[in-house]
């Protein structure tokens, strides 16, 4: 049964787009008024048949009384979530108890009619759900509700589109050339594809990863870090496992299943390929579009999901996960939209309200764990509340792997040979346990090790609901020592940057502190390293740390590299004037990949707003701060390395270089997708100076910079961009990424001249010594 107050039925009224008002109804009072509300659809698919389940509605039903309909639907009580009526309704009206990963939300339908001569109308936002299962469930397994259901059949899902479209009187009667049309197009897509048009497919995705492999010399390390490498290239595999978790609840099913059946075709082959580069099912170069289907997903069985049946083994279905992907990955419920956080939260206590928001925790709900009992027993009512939603650590979130990875970290603390790795690597253990980054971060941001170490989590880039919450990483590579030295000049100079930064100085630090730079050679990498690979990284995020020690950043060298070689450079052959593709060099690229981690560590962090009110950049522009961010630091950074070059502390015969590197670069992010950080920030640089002049697009569709244009451009972008930030201006951060990180015509063309003559997107890193060392393990 749904929520109730006084024994009647209550409905949260909605806007007439879908929003809650924050009023609730009675049912009857609902569908007297015509008011928007919301409902869940079930439908079960019988995979092996092709056939849909439909229940027979009761004869006492107020609507559509007799009829058949979905197998299983239901009003979403007030104050009540979509996933978990979905599950309700499925138990009450036909007794079957299934966990959430058989639930597939494929579609939101609006179905808005008026029946019984105007008595009853229906305004009604129905979350429509497909559970798929292998075969048919016997009927008999069935345990139907008297008062909804009279009876259930199956009917081929074709057969079923045609009496709907012949408006059979004995079906409810559903538009399938409008909304609902969209049941039949998915199942139909997804079991009539054909596999070799699939397989070209997947390949031609594939094409756009080069191969490249990444080793460094271990001359360096002792022989005891050598030890401590084996132990730290395991606890890295553990970030994968976190990770993958992180991503979606399905996910590690998804994985094991593609895994185990790599080798049954050529398309099974080419799905796991593309899917270890992803590492989830939506392909990170394509807007995040699902390149699988749950059709693709692994097979679970459930011999007590309903009553038995003599010689039925049980209910076989596929774990699904959503075609569009989910903003909040798995760090909050499912249904949760940020209405409900935001309630939920202003209601806390302010320590309370900080965990909510905080880096290291995921929020779930109470009401959901009813229907996660393995056991599968009838839970009976299940209400929902304002206190529905709870905090829960990563420590106890991921305890089981989080304590196999301190363990490992503590191992390998203890042959280290540096005390700074030492410290690292046993604060991080503990961290892993208390779910307390400080101290740990710290120890990070002060290791002066031959074997460099970042491994925990960090980046928010996978919570794109709100970018509160952080992944599971690591890098582990050998320092170049050379390098490092090279790059202490940008460390050193970072209050002199701030202090000159073009923005007002109200808004600037008296206090930022040099950033330690260390380059290295990257022997391995896992956790959120999906997709395009990094060059570098700027931690910690913690804004604590910013504030309290700034911050410190990592260089992949060999990896930058490795791009620059395979991608850059023929990214320059065909959309760089040939006049400019002289200036397009390693050393530019490199040095502004420098200053671009750099640039996070100056300009706003923790900010004054408006009221008075103490808070900081990332909280205010929330599922905006990343793409933003990313855009400051790089145009932020264009500006610095013009800005030394004034000062004569790099060379002024880098200039065009730098600028015409940074031109060709803009087309190397911006393949990464416009739902992607890096890429959504580029195209918002790149289209603002385009439509300053500083960017010039000639006859023959190649570009060049206007080296007279280009300066005053990048200074008036940085102040733009840095003012946005200080203020904490959504509205304003909005604006600006809705007009320029877009896809222009002129941008499109270019990404179609590199798709034509295939030059790679991104490249896919093999690590032999890494490998050799997992090999021997195992």
């Amino acid at each position: 049964m749904a929520a109730q107050h006084d024994q009647e039925e209550y409905f949260d009224v909605l806007t007439k787009t879908g929003e809650k008002t924050g009023i609730s109804k009675p049912r009857g009072e609902v569908h007297r008024d015509g008011d928007y509300h919301r409902a869940v659809h079930v439908w079960i698919f019988a995979e092996s048949t092709h056939e849909l389940l439909l229940q027979q509605r009761a004869d006492c039903k107020d609507s559509w009384a007799g009829q058949w309909d979905i197998s299983s639907a239901g009003h979403i009580a007030a104050g009540d979530s979509s996933l978990i009526s979905a599950m309700r309704e499925l138990q009450e009206e036909l007794g079957v108890t299934l966990p959430k990963d058989a639930f597939e939300l494929i579609f939101v339908f609006l179905q808005e009619c008026t029946i019984n001569d105007g008595k009853f109308i229906n305004n009604e936002y129905n979350d429509v759900y497909l559970v798929t299962t292998i075969d048919p469930i016997p009927l008999e397994a069935f345990t139907l509700q008297e008062s909804e259901v009279s009876a259930v059949k199956y009917i081929s899902f074709e057969e079923y589109r045609r009496v709907l479209a012949q408006e059979h009187p004995e079906y409810v009667p559903y538009d399938v050339n409008g909304q609902y049309g969209q049941l039949f197009t998915i199942i139909e897509k997804r079991y009539k594809e054909n596999a070799e048009a699939r397989s070209l497919a997947l390949e031609k995705q594939l094409n756009r990863y080069a191969s490249t492999s990444l080793s460094a010399e271990l001359t360096g390390l002792t022989a005891a870090d050598k030890e401590a490498l084996s132990l730290l290239v395991k606890a890295a595999t553990i970030m994968d496992k976190i990770f993958y978790v992180q991503v979606w609840y399905s996910n590690p099913s998804l994985r094991d299943w593609l895994k185990e059946n790599a080798d049954k075709s050529q398309l099974d082959k080419l799905k796991w390929m593309y899917y270890v580069i992803n590492k989830s099912p939506w392909s990170c170069l394509d807007e995040n579009e699902a390149f699988l289907t749950t059709a693709d997903s692994a097979v679970k069985l459930l011999p007590k999901a309903t009553k038995p049946v003599p010689g039925w083994k049980g209910f076989e279905y596929r774990t699904s996960f959503p075609v569009v992907k989910p903003p909040g990955a798995n760090f909050y419920p499912p249904d949760m939209d940020k209405l409900e956080f935001t309630s939920w939260k202003d209601i806390l206590q302010k320590d309370k309200q900080e965990e909510a928001m905080g880096f290291f925790n995921v929020i779930r709900r109470h009401s959901e764990s009813l229907f996660e009992d393995s056991t599968f027993q009838k839970v009976g009512n299940v209400i929902s509340s304002p206190q529905d939603l709870y905090v829960v650590p990563y420590s106890q979130e991921y305890n089981s792997l989080l304590a196999e990875a301190a363990n490992l970290l503590r191992k390998a603390g203890d042959m280290a040979s540096s005390s700074s790795l030492k410290r690292l690597l046993h604060s991080k253990a503990d961290a892993f346990l208390s779910n307390d980054y400080y101290d740990s971060d710290i120890a990070w941001m002060e290791l002066d090790s031959k074997l460099d170490v970042t491994i925990g989590p960090y980046e928010t880039y996978e919570d794109a609901l709100f970018g509160y919450k952080a992944t599971f990483e690591a890098f582990i590579g050998v320092r170049d020592d050379k390098a490092t030295a090279q790059l202490k000049l940008f460390g050193d100079n970072l209050q002199v940057l701030e202090k000159n930064l073009p923005m007002d100085n109200i808004y600037k630090s008296e206090s930022v502190t040099a950033a330690p730079i260390r380059v290295i050679q990257l022997l391995y990498n896992a956790g959120d390293v999906k997709g395009p690979q990094t060059v570098a990284f700027n931690l910690p995020n913690d804004e604590r740390i910013v504030k309290d020690r700034g911050t410190s950043m990592v260089m992949l060298k060999n990896v930058s590299e490795a791009k620059f070689k395979l991608i850059l450079k023929p990214i320059s052959d065909v959309c760089i004037m040939e006049e400019q593709r002289e200036f397009v060099d390693f050393e530019s690229f490199f040095t502004h990949t420098i200053c671009h981690e750099c640039c996070h560590g100056i300009g706003p962090h923790t900010i004054t707003l408006p009221s008075g009110q103490k808070s900081t950049v990332r909280l205010e522009l929330q599922e905006l701060h990343s793409s933003l961010e990313e855009a400051k630091a790089d145009i932020a950074g264009l500006w610095a390395l013009r800005f030394l070059m004034d000062r004569d502390l790099i060379p002024k015969s880098l200039a065009k270089s730098m600028y015409v590197s940074f031109l060709a670069g803009c087309f190397r992010s911006v393949r990464f997708g416009l739902e992607e950080a890096h890429g959504k920030g580029q195209a918002l640089q790149f289209n603002y100076l385009f439509e300053k002049g500083a960017f010039i697009l000639h006859p023959d569709e190649t570009f060049a910079v206007d080296f007279e244009k280009v300066e005053d451009s990048v200074t008036s972008l940085s102040r733009e961009i840095l003012t946005i930030q200080a203020r904490g201006d959504k509205e304003a951060a909005r604006t600006l990424l809705q007009k320029y990180g877009v896809m222009t015509p002129s941008l499109k063309r270019a990404l179609e001249k590199l798709e034509n003559v295939q030059v790679p997107v991104d490249i896919v890193p093999d690590f032999p010594i890494a490998n050799q060392i997992l090999c021997d393990i195992n």
